[in-house]
């Protein structure tokens, strides 16, 4: 008999020395113990043991950020494949380039028909990585879906309390302007129609930002509105809030608007616990923090477009909580 593949059969025993055997009528096979015979039945009835099992991966959902695609994130596909392998991971594919300047309301409503399936699919949970201008992209749908399962919403270099600096980005989309005279175009109508105005916060006209803010200041509990009490509720459905950025991004301005501090009125940077969207818990920030449920990743060294393709940002800030 092949052992290898043979079950035992009517009291064989592969791999075992049972000799004689006349009763199958087999020459050199003999019958088993008289106890073994007697517990045979009794251990028929054992239930059969469990085959081992490995919970898997909760789902990772990436968004990108301004003028970004789904190809800048293939480093950090990669790296989520070898460090968790069989991780669901889908990098949405829209408003990709010059689209992602559409305003981020017509924004959301994209990606929240995009993130809906694939959250009703995971019962467990998802994970969100959102970088940029997406983390605030991210924060609107934990704010607007009612049934959301995120377990760990990833903020990657964030503008999460607003934008106030030259960079780049600014220059090409608006040349003849510079961050001290923006507010005449992005608290217009006109400009909240560009991406970028939409959280555009100068800290020196703040009663025009809160008048006119169609989207910061109302994900943010700063202006009055009828979703406020629901956005909230929502919000804190989050299991947890993993705020990443550091000193030499290079873009976002000030750098911790990606942990929730911005300037004041003479541009001294007030840290998170000192802003008042945290001391009011206008969208359930303190309520985070004080159920442990807020961690800060600062990281120096990276610059803006990096943060996404570093491994030691990955392994230090984002690994740990894929779970």
């Amino acid at each position: 008999m092949d052992c290898s593949i043979a079950p035992p059969v009517s009291g064989l025993r592969c791999g075992g020395h049972w000799h004689g055997g006349s009763m199958l009528g087999l020459p050199g096979l003999r019958l088993p113990p008289a106890g073994f015979l007697f517990l045979l039945p009794f251990l028929l009835l054992l239930p059969a043991a469990p085959a081992p099992h490995r919970a898997s991966y909760k789902p990772v959902i990436v968004v990108h950020g301004l003028f970004d695609s789904s190809y800048s994130f293939r480093h950090l596909l990669e790296y989520i494949n070898e460090t968790h392998p069989g991780t669901v991971v889908t990098v949405l594919d829209l408003f990709d380039g010059r689209e992602s300047l559409r305003p981020l309301w017509e924004q959301v409503q994209g990606f929240r028909e995009a993130v809906a399936p694939i959250m009703a699919k995971a019962p467990q949970g998802v994970h969100l990585i959102c970088y940029s201008q997406g983390g605030l992209i991210c924060r609107a749908l934990l704010s607007v879906m009612d049934e959301h399962n995120v377990d760990s919403f990833i903020s990657l270099s964030s503008p999460q309390m607003g934008q106030y600096g030259d960079t780049d980005y600014l220059k090409w989309l608006f040349p003849t302007s510079m961050r001290s005279n923006l507010y005449r175009i992005c608290y217009s109508p006109w400009g909240q129609e560009f991406s970028i105005c939409n959280y555009w916060h100068d800290p020196h006209h703040d009663d025009l930002y809160l008048n006119a803010s169609s989207f910061l200041a109302l994900i943010n509990g700063e202006r009055d509105h009828p979703n406020a009490t629901a956005w909230r509720k929502n919000f804190l459905r989050v299991g947890r809030l993993v705020l990443i950025g550091g000193p030499d991004d290079g873009v976002i301005t000030p750098w911790q608007s990606s942990f929730f501090g911005f300037y004041d009125a003479n541009e001294t940077v007030l840290e998170m616990e000192e802003q008042l969207v945290y001391l009011r818990d206008s969208f359930g920030l303190k309520t985070l923090l004080t159920r442990g449920a807020i961690v800060r990743c600062p990281m120096a060294e990276i610059s803006h477009t990096a943060w996404h393709s570093n491994r030691t940002l990955y392994e230090t800030c984002i690994e740990p909580w894929l779970s």
